[in-house]
């Protein structure tokens, strides 16, 4: 009915449950310990709408160089990146501005003729809405 276990098999198996037992203490007093730092919102992604032939790829490059990227967060009305620190309403401006400038990849064409970006406060999400004209794009 016993198993039989002999005492350096025994000897072990207590040595990692304690190694287990005393690593997952170790973790949770280290997190414990850390120091809660509130950054406010972080931007958690970039939403492209109304693209129809131009990559997102594209938009969100431009986008994401005036701020709006992964390590950025939003606290109240300010966008605070790795470089520096900016008013929401600028941030916004600058994106759309550099959204309306992204070039079809390989060329010289600018379909974009309008943008707008909404940020949401609360979750971090950027919606870029941007509307294509291939009519008034110069081909050379």
């Amino acid at each position: 009915m016993f198993i039989k276990v002999r005492r350096d098999t025994l000897i072990i198996l207590i040595l990692a449950f304690i190694l287990i037992l005393s690593g997952r203490f170790m973790t949770y007093t280290a997190y414990a310990s850390s120091p809660g730092i509130n950054e406010g919102v972080p931007i958690s992604g970039v939403i492209i709408e109304g693209n129809d032939i131009e990559p997102t790829d594209v938009i969100k490059a431009n986008v994401a160089n005036e701020g709006f990227r992964e390590g950025s967060y939003i606290d109240g009305d300010t966008l605070v990146t790795s470089k520096t620190r900016l008013p929401l309403s600028e941030a916004i401006t600058n994106a759309e501005q550099a959204a309306t400038l992204s070039a079809y990849p390989g060329t010289t064409m600018y379909p974009i003729t309008a943008a707008s970006i909404t940020v949401d406060n609360q979750t971090g999400i950027v919606t870029v809405n941007v509307i294509e004209d291939w009519s008034s794009v110069v081909v050379k």
